[in-house]
Parts: C-alpha cells; structure tokens; sequence
C-alpha cells in the first residue's frame, strides 16, 4: 500500500456500485487520519452523483467524478496513491493493470478478476511494476475465522486430512446473484468464482496451501429457465412496471428502496443497467448447484457444495485432522418469510445489515479421547460480514498491525481464483483439472 510519512493516502473509486458505499465510508469516517477520498470514476454519471449526494449527508465534500475513459487522467489530475476498484468483475483488471502502470497502488474487491488470461495481465503488472495489489477478501477478518486459522495452525486437530465445506445461499440472497449482472458468466465467472472465491482463499489460507488439482460438477437447476419446471417462473422481464411481478417473492421492487433507486433505477437511462431482472428468465449462463473436489499441495482434499437456492443461509466447515477434528457451523438466518424475500437486498446481501431471522454460531473442537469443547470467540457478531468489513478497513486503509496475515495480495487473490476457474473447466469437460495447466503462479 502506497504511504508517504506525514500525509494522508489519497484514494480513488472506480465503480460506484453498491458494494462502493461500505469502502467509501469506512474512507471518510473511519480513517480520515490516514486516507483521503479525492474522486470517482464510473461509466454511469447518475451513479456517481449519488454517492456525491451521500458524502454530503456523511459531512464529507463532494468529490471530482470522471468518466471512466478519463480513468489515466484522474489519476494525474487528482494525485491519486491508490486506487480502489469496485466496478464489475470483468472489468478488475483493466483498471488494475492500469493503475499499477501508471505507478499506483490498488485495492481490489474480490473476484481479483474472471478469467485466466484476466488474471495473467494483473500477475504480469505487479512483477513488471513493483507496485502492490491488496484484494478485499473480508472473510478473511471474521473473528470466526480468525479462530480457525489460529486453532488449525496451533495444531489441535493435528495434520489437516480432509476439509469438507458447505455454503448455504437462500432464496433471498442466491436470488439476487440472477437479477444482476452476475447472471452472465461473462461478466462474473460465475458463483465458483464470484461467491465462492470468498471461500477457496479461506481454505488456502486456513491450511496454509495451494491447490493442485480440481474435479467439479454443476448445474442451473433452480433458476433461469428451470423455474418453469419447478412452478415459479411468471412472465416479466424486469420487476419495475411489470403487473406480473406482484406478489412474487423473487421480485425486487427498486422503486420501494431510495438507495438502489438512486443508485439504478434513475441511473438506468445512461446506460441501461436493469437490476431488477427477473430471476427465472431466460438467460441465465451460471450455475445455481455445484460440487467441487480438490486435492491440495499438502496432501489435504476438500469436498465443497455451494447451494443458491435454500431455505435457510449460513455455512458447515469440518476439518478432519490427525489428533481429532474441529466443526464450524454459521446459521446466519434459519429462513426467508415472503414478506422479506423481496426486500431491500443491498445493504443486507453485503453483510451490513442483520438478518431479521434468527442465527447461530458455533465453533467445535473434538479432539480423539476426550469430550467436544465450544471454542470462544470474541468479537463475533452478525453485521457486517461477522464484524470482518470494519476489521479488514482497519488494515487496508488505517494501518493497523495484521499479525496473522490477513491482508491478501494478488497472488492470493489468483491461488483463490484457479479453484474457481479450475471448477469451471471441469464443468465444462467432465475432467480433473490441474491448476498448474490453467496459470503459473509466482
């Protein structure tokens, strides 16, 4: 991360999205000591302008905004330090490798990028430049993770065997992932990356390895065209001024949010983003059900499902180890009512807002010969990604001290990746894949 003695960083926003407005405030709130918000940059003015009128509410000065073209010109004209990209996936490494070249620093949402080739260009720039990449895997700073990765490391359970990992995304939150752009595999790489790169990086990190070798398997089973099957599907393209779209829980009404309106539905003109789609029409190129098997540089495999469409959302990790085994479990809301299936999903698909469901969270160690014991976790609770949003903000613009390593750079952000891209093209073959044939990481 760029820094210079005595001066604040200054940072630019390219992408000004939702997931834009948890960055931009943990900049102007939470560390004004040490950071400085100086632009924007997106390809939608409306949407700029929003977060503009924000800053205000915030006690903040609106910011210069740049088209996205003028993104080379921004940087210069603004003396920006370090960029911090928050636009679509596909899009990562355009301004990545732009920004690195140009001689600054990024912060990067996760996905680092969608592809191979994608993922290349940004390894190539961070060893051409010397400048530093951070990718914003949050996850990483949930005090439930934490503990894992100090439990595992301290050797409790032993030498690590096996993983077995279970995401659960209910039809609240899974449907949200097929109204957006992420529907297009094009754009988001679908949930093996997008999702689910989030938790490959857990595990790399957790046991301290690489992947070597991926099989897969998965499937657009609930939503897209499927839904006919299953009786859900109506006939609407988008949810806004669509009769059909009354009283269908998989609808979201944007004009009932005053953020997303803002955000997309008044900005629909400039470019004609609609958020609103509906989630079982046609075109839906990702897969909704997925089943992964790795085996890793230890030794170690993990068995993996991700699931876009339950009742019920939270997540199972059980690692079984030499000297026993150690079980996560995360309920983070036990259902979805219809009166809340179509909510305001913004905030509260990003973790910023608690469930109005009921939750749970236990961590368990079992060791051989003895009784299962809770392990404690301090800090934990249900907004904000289990308090990981504000922690990761600490490090990536306050400079607080990591001690555990959290803080992950571009070749964690492409060791997260390859299990995603490698799970991809099992998909598509039906074969194994060796992660060291997809891209060689430094």
């Amino acid at each position: 991360m760029s820094s210079r003695p005595g001066k604040r960083v200054r940072y630019a926003v390219v992408g000004t999205g939702a997931r834009a407005e948890m960055f931009v405030r943990a900049l102007v709130l939470d560390h004004p000591d040490t950071a400085e918000l100086v632009a924007f940059a997106d390809v939608n003015q409306a949407r700029m302008d929003a977060h503009n009128r924000w800053l205000g509410g915030l006690g903040h000065p609106a910011v210069p905004t740049y088209p996205a073209a003028d993104f080379l010109a921004m940087l210069d004209k603004e003396r920006v330090d370090t960029v911090l990209v928050t636009s679509v996936d596909v899009t990562h490494d355009e301004y990545v490798v732009a920004a690195l070249h140009a001689g600054r620093d990024v912060v990067t949402e996760k996905p680092m990028t969608v592809d191979v080739p994608r993922c290349q260009r940004i390894l190539d720039a961070v060893a051409a430049t010397g400048r530093h990449v951070s990718v914003a895997f949050n996850y990483r700073y949930n005090p439930l993770h934490e503990k894992v990765r100090q439990v595992v490391a301290d050797g409790a359970v032993g030498e690590i065997g096996s993983v077995h990992f279970e995401w659960l995304l209910d039809v609240r939150h899974g449907a949200d992932y097929f109204r957006r752009w992420h529907r297009d595999k094009a754009n988001s790489g679908g949930l093996m990356v997008h999702k689910a790169s989030h938790h490959f990086d857990l595990v790399n990190w957790w046991l301290d390895a690489v992947p070597v070798e991926v099989y897969a398997a998965g499937r657009l089973f609930f939503y897209g065209e499927a839904g006919r099957r299953h009786g859900y599907a109506r006939d609407y393209a988008r949810a806004h001024g669509a009769p059909a779209a009354d009283g269908d829980p998989f609808a979201l009404r944007l004009a009932d949010h005053p953020r997303l309106r803002e955000l997309y539905l008044d900005a629909e003109a400039e470019d004609g983003y609609q958020r609103d789609q509906n989630v079982f029409a046609p075109g839906v190129t990702i897969e909704d059900d997925m089943s992964v098997l790795a085996r890793y540089s230890t030794g170690a495999t993990m068995t993996y499902h991700l699931t876009a469409y339950a009742p019920w959302e939270g997540y199972r990790v059980m690692f079984n180890g030499s000297r026993g085994r150690l079980e996560l479990e995360v309920c983070e809301s036990d259902f979805v009512s219809p009166t809340a299936a179509g909510a305001l999903k913004g905030a509260a698909l990003h973790g910023d807002e608690a469930a109005a469901e009921s939750g749970s969270a236990t961590l368990t160690l079992r060791p051989f010969w003895e009784p299962p014991r809770q392990v404690p976790v301090d800090g934990y609770r249900r907004e904000g990604h289990g308090g990981a949003d504000t922690r990761m903000t600490r490090v990536l613009f306050g400079g607080e001290p990591d001690p555990l390593g959290r803080a992950a750079t571009a070749r964690d952000g492409a060791l997260a990746l390859l299990t995603g891209l490698a799970a991809n093209r099992s998909f598509e073959t039906g074969q194994p894949v060796r992660v060291a044939d997809l891209l060689t990481i430094p």
